[in-house]
């Protein structure tokens, strides 16, 4: 099994392909790794090689090259590519984008220790520079491939890490991996799955806490560990999400800790 995984700047993919690597011996391949490496050598940040890479593309090449040879000879190995663009690279893969609020991103890359490269004085400025490398890394890949990867129809399965642990992202990307291989008609959009929190204003907390009428989502959840099964539309708004249809049931998936509600956003 091939799985790529791509997403939010902050997200904690890499974590996540770390995990997977080491509770279910997956290899792992990442670009992320290279890139940084780079950057290092060449005394720039990240963000400086990013807008460097827009005028000159043997970096992007050379990545490219080696992740579609690695998924072309080791077909027969479980490998997982944390890479911006695997997805488009590997010809047989399970495709994974990990999402994040970018209030939560800054917090954590905050607290990493990547270098001094990508060390941040504020969460303000945090929140700003990482705004910008995604708005450079869109552009870039829009001028080179005439891609954008933060359109989530080019996934299997877009799940959000805002309040969810890495340990347990880890495990649901492996369960729907395993389930996607098994079904022989694929969905034509990607199956996207949300935190309750994550489409909750701190009103609404407070009116669901205190409301002891909500309906039982106990059916809607049996079949799942992780989610329930009514598809909650929803409206994207900057950052965040407005629920359109389902929110009792959202509201009682908050009350009773399941840790996602699967979602389809509506286009404005």
């Amino acid at each position: 099994m091939h799985i790529t995984i791509t997403g939010n700047l902050g997200s904690g993919k890499s974590t996540i392909c770390k995990l997977l690597s080491e509770k279910y011996q997956f290899e792992i391949y990442s670009t992320g790794k290279v890139q940084r490496e780079l950057a290092r050598q060449m005394s720039m940040t990240t963000l400086e090689l990013n807008q460097l890479m827009c005028s000159n593309h043997k970096y992007d090449n050379m990545i490219d090259d080696t992740t579609a040879k690695i998924s072309r000879e080791n077909s027969d190995k479980d490998i997982i590519f944390d890479s911006r663009l695997a997805w488009h690279f590997v010809e047989h893969s399970f495709k994974v984008f990990v999402s994040v609020s970018l209030e939560v991103a800054a917090e954590r890359v905050m607290k990493d220790t990547r270098g001094a490269e990508e060390k941040y004085t504020s969460l303000e400025e945090a929140k700003k520079l990482l705004a910008e490398r995604a708005a450079t890394e869109r552009v870039r890949y829009k001028d080179i491939y005439n891609l954008n990867y933060m359109d989530f129809s080019n996934y299997d399965l877009v799940i959000d890490s805002t309040f969810c642990t890495q340990d347990k992202i880890a495990e649901i990307i492996l369960k729907e991996a395993k389930e996607y291989e098994k079904n022989s008609s694929h969905p034509a959009t990607a199956r996207m799955l949300v935190s309750p929190k994550r489409l909750l204003t701190k009103e609404d907390i407070i009116e669901t806490e205190g409301n002891n009428r909500l309906p039982s989502i106990a059916e809607d959840y049996k079949d799942y560990t992780y989610a329930i099964t009514t598809v909650i539309k929803v409206k994207k708004s900057e950052n965040d999400y407005i629920v359109l249809e389902g929110m009792d049931q959202v509201k009682e998936a908050y009350l009773i800790n399941v840790p996602y509600v699967p979602i389809e956003v509506i286009p404005n």
